[in-house]
């Protein structure tokens, strides 16, 4: 009742507030306040201020209520908010693909400031990369680590079993072959740079069952399996954002042990080196 009274008050003050306006406007036009007394006019304004005056006394709460709620909503962080539920959500997760994106993993490159870190049976793509690597280590100092497989590994057989037989035998790869490519183009990149640069880039051979690849520069994670009849970076990639977020945390978990695992390549002589880490 009392709601519906004041609904209808505020509208009848405000209607007789734009009446008498109104009128005074016209009566002017028209020559009509002329013979009024010369204080008139004045106290029309003043009355038509006044009401306006009474209109927002009556609105105080209102407008009060609708400030606390601005002064609320400025206190939330909607970004935070959002990239939190989603990390609970996903886990991390923001996009999948459905192979290797290599234009934005280049652009994760270019963006890095940290590290960048590659674990690959071997890495089919690294030429397409190896100008991006080079401006990390060089010239924002990245550090750069890649873990490929041993190639006299019993897994590097595995794996070549595991490509063939669902292709065409013309489109079949070689675990050994691929991963000497890679080993060469790296080891070219290391040669590439100054010798206060060489450091940041590390290399390793692991010799255990791979169970993902993954592509990591600073926060981002482009992470794929390893399908049989597929190369890993034709498989569906999970992009992750955030080594604090669950799927974060178990990748660079995985990261971390096969580092460990992992024995040093001198990349001033590859060959030897692997030779003799067997």
């Amino acid at each position: 009742m009392g709601s519906s009274f004041r609904y209808w008050a505020e509208r009848v003050v405000l209607g007789l507030t734009a009446t008498v306006g109104i009128a005074v406007t016209l009566a002017d036009q028209l020559d009509l306040l002329d013979g009024l007394a010369s204080d008139t006019v004045p106290k029309l304004t003043l009355l038509i201020l006044s009401t306006v005056t009474l209109f927002l006394l009556f609105e105080i709460d209102r407008l009060k209520a609708l400030d606390n709620i601005s002064t609320q909503l400025s206190k939330l962080d909607i970004d935070a908010l959002a990239r939190d539920l989603k990390h609970d959500h996903y886990g991390g997760v923001v996009r999948v693909h459905r192979r290797f994106p290599e234009e934005a993993f280049e652009g994760f490159l270019n963006g890095a400031g940290r590290e960048v870190t590659i674990l690959q049976t071997w890495i089919p793509n690294v030429h397409r990369f190896e100008s991006a690597l080079k401006q990390a280590i060089a010239d924002r100092r990245v550090r750069v680590r890649v873990l490929l497989l041993h190639p006299s590994s019993p897994v590097a057989d595995l794996r070549n079993e595991a490509l063939r037989g669902l292709r065409d035998p013309a489109l079949e790869e070689d675990v050994q072959a691929g991963v000497a490519r890679c080993l060469s183009t790296l080891a070219s990149l290391f040669q590439s740079v100054r010798d206060g640069d060489r450091a940041r880039l590390q290399v390793r051979v692991y010799q255990a069952l791979p169970s993902i690849a993954v592509y990591k520069a600073d926060e981002h994670y482009l992470v794929s399996s390893f399908l049989h009849g597929q190369l890993a970076i034709d498989s569906t990639q999970l992009e992750i954002e955030g080594s604090n977020t669950v799927m974060g945390r178990e990748i660079q978990q995985e990261l971390d042990t096969l580092w460990r695992i992992g024995r040093d390549v001198d990349l001033d002589d590859w060959r030897r080196s692997v030779d003799t880490g067997r």
